[in-house]
C-alpha cells in the first residue's frame, strides 16, 4: 500500500475549520482543495475533537 501525499498539520486544520467552523460541506471543501472526501472526513473526525481530552505520554 502506498503512502500517498503528506499534508501539513496547518493544511489539515484549515480544511477541517472550513467544514466545522465555516459550515462548508465536506464535498465542497474536498473538491476545492483537491483531496478526497474520505480523507477530509477522517481529518474532521480526528481534528475536530476537543484537545483537552487528548493525553500526552512522556
Amino acid at each position: 500500500m502506498g503512502k500517498g501525499i503528506r499534508y501539513s498539520g496547518e493544511f489539515k486544520q484549515e480544511a477541517v475549520n472550513q467544514v466545522v467552523v465555516h459550515g462548508y460541506s465536506v464535498g465542497e471543501v474536498a473538491d476545492r482543495l483537491g483531496i478526497s472526501s474520505k480523507t477530509l472526513y477522517g481529518w474532521v473526525k480526528k481534528l475536530s475533537k476537543p484537545t483537552s481530552s487528548k493525553r500526552t505520554l512522556i
